[in-house]
C-alpha cells in the first residue's frame, strides 16, 4: 500500500497539468518505445483527444502513435492563446482513477503526504513487531490498541518486552521449541545446584514457579523461586506449603587461561556494567565479584524486602546470563555475548550456579546418588573386614600365651622336690 501511494504522489507532483491547476487535458504515461497505457476506456481517450465521440478517440490514437511517443502541445490541448509547457513533452500523466485528484493540483499534496507517512509508519511498526528481550515469543499487531502484543510460547501469558521474562515462562517456552583480587568464597552447605535439567514447569498468573512441580507426570517435588528442586521426589500427594525465595545466587565461571590474568578492578567493573545494561539488574543487587585465576565468582543478593515492583529478579538475570554464556541467547537480534576486559575477550569454559534459599532444603538419604552409595558401602565393608582381622589376630595371640603357660606349669611339676 505504501509503495502505491508513493507512486501516486510522485505522479501528482511531476505532472505539469496538475501544477498548472488542471488547465488542460493529460495524456496517459508513456513507456519505452512510445507505447501508452492500453487499459484506458474510450470515454477517457475521447477526453484526452480534446473532442467528443469518435473524433476524440481518433485524436488520442494519432498522438499516441507519433515517433518517440512524446506528447506535443496543440491548440486543442490547452485552448486558444495558451502557451505550451516546456516540460509537457516528458511529463508522466496519472491514470484515470487519479485524474480528479490531480486536477486539484498541489492542494491535496500535503494531506496525501501525511496519509502516506501514517500508512508507512504503521506498516513499519507491524513489520518490527517483535520482543527485543525474549525471542521465544509469538507477537502480533493489535489494531484496536495500536501496539505490538507478545505472548510466551507454550502459554497465553502476555510478556512485558521492556524487561526480562521470568525463568518459569522461559523454561515453558524452551519445552515448546523444536530440538537446538579477593579470595574465592565457598558455597553454603545449604546451597543447591540445578541437577534436574530442563522440565515443563507450571507457572502462576504472574509467570512465576508454583511451589509444586510434576513435569506433567505423577512424580512431583517442591521447588524454590528459581525453579530448582529443594525436596525429595514424591507422588501427587506431596504437599508444598510455599515457594521459598532464593535470596543469594553464586555464579562460578572458569575462563580460558590467557597469557596473563585479568585485572580484578577492570573485570569487576565490566561484569557490573554487563548486568546493569544488558540484564537491567539494579547495581545494588550485584553484591561482589571475586577473582582468582582462572575462576570468577559473581554474587547476586536480593531479599524479598529489597525487591521493589518493576525490579528485575536475580533469578531471571542469572538465567539470561547462563544462556548467554552457553551461546543460547534469549534476546532477539544478532547480538551475542561479548565481554572484553581492557580489550581482552572473556571466554568462559565452565559455568556452575549455586542457589541459596531463605530456608534450608529438605533432602533425605534418597538424594544420594548410586555412586556415592557404592562408595559408602565399600568403606563400611572395609571397616568391618579390618575389625574382623583385628579380632582374629588378638585371639591367636591369646591362644599362644595360654599354651606357653601350661607348658611351663608342667615342667615345674616334673621337678623333684627337696
Amino acid at each position: 500500500m505504501g509503495k502505491v501511494l508513493w507512486e501516486q504522489l510522485e505522479i501528482s507532483l511531476r505532472s505539469p497539468d496538475s501544477i498548472a491547476g488542471g488547465a488542460g487535458p493529460a495524456q496517459p504515461s508513456v513507456g519505452t518505445g512510445g507505447r501508452g497505457r492500453q487499459d484506458v476506456s474510450p470515454k477517457y481517450q475521447a477526453r484526452v483527444g480534446g473532442r467528443t465521440g469518435r473524433a476524440g478517440q481518433a485524436e488520442y490514437k494519432r498522438r499516441r502513435e507519433r515517433p518517440g511517443g512524446r506528447r506535443q502541445e496543440t491548440v486543442l490541448d490547452r485552448g486558444a492563446g495558451a502557451q505550451p509547457s516546456p516540460r509537457a513533452s516528458s511529463a508522466r500523466v496519472p491514470s484515470a482513477p487519479l485524474r480528479p485528484i490531480m486536477d486539484r493540483g498541489p492542494v491535496l499534496a500535503l494531506p496525501l503526504l501525511l496519509l502516506l507517512a501514517a500508512a508507512t509508519g504503521r506498516t513499519a511498526a507491524q513489520d518490527s513487531c517483535t520482543c527485543p528481550t525474549n525471542k521465544m515469543t509469538v507477537c502480533s499487531w493489535d489494531s484496536q490498541s495500536g501496539r505490538c502484543r507478545c505472548q510466551a510460547m507454550g502459554t497465553n501469558h502476555e510478556v512485558n518486552c521492556s524487561t526480562l521474562t521470568s525463568k518459569c515462562l522461559l523454561l515453558k517456552a524452551r519445552m515448546q521449541r523444536p530440538k537446538g583480587g579477593r579470595g574465592l568464597v565457598r558455597p553454603s552447605e545449604h546451597a543447591i545446584v540445578d541437577n534436574d535439567g530442563l522440565y515443563d514447569p507450571e507457572c502462576d498468573r504472574e509467570g512465576r514457579f508454583k511451589a509444586r512441580q510434576c513435569n506433567q507426570t505423577s512424580v512431583c517435588w517442591c521447588v524454590n523461586s528459581v525453579g530448582v528442586r529443594r525436596t525429595d521426589k514424591g507422588d501427587q500427594n506431596l504437599l508444598c506449603d510455599e515457594v521459598v525465595r532464593t535470596h543469594h545466587i553464586l555464579i562460578e565461571l572458569r575462563h580460558r587461561p590467557g597469557a596473563r590474568a585479568f585485572n580484578h578492578t577492570a573485570l569487576d567493573a565490566e561484569l557490573r556494567r554487563l548486568f546493569r545494561e544488558r540484564y537491567l539488574l539494579q547495581p545494588r543487587f550485584v553484591a561482589a565479584v571475586h577473582y582468582e585465576e582462572p575462576t570468577i565468582q559473581i554474587e547476586l543478593r536480593q531479599n524479598a524486602s529489597q525487591k521493589a515492583p518493576g525490579d528485575v529478579d536475580i533469578a531471571d538475570a542469572a538465567y539470561y546470563f547462563e544462556r548467554d554464556v552457553k551461546g543460547e541467547s534469549l534476546f532477539s537480534g544478532p547480538g551475542t555475548f561479548d565481554v572484553r576486559v581492557r580489550g581482552e575477550p572473556l571466554v568462559v569454559e565452565r559455568t556452575l550456579i549455586y542457589y541459596l534459599d531463605e530456608k534450608p532444603p529438605r533432602f533425605s538419604m534418597k538424594r544420594l546418588t548410586a555412586g556415592l552409595i557404592a562408595v559408602i558401602v565399600v568403606v563400611v565393608v572395609a571397616l568391618v573386614a579390618g575389625v574382623v582381622v583385628l579380632v582374629m589376630s588378638n585371639r591367636r595371640k591369646s591362644g599362644k600365651y595360654k599354651k606357653v603357660e601350661i607348658k611351663e606349669l608342667g615342667e615345674l611339676n616334673k621337678e623333684p622336690s627337696l
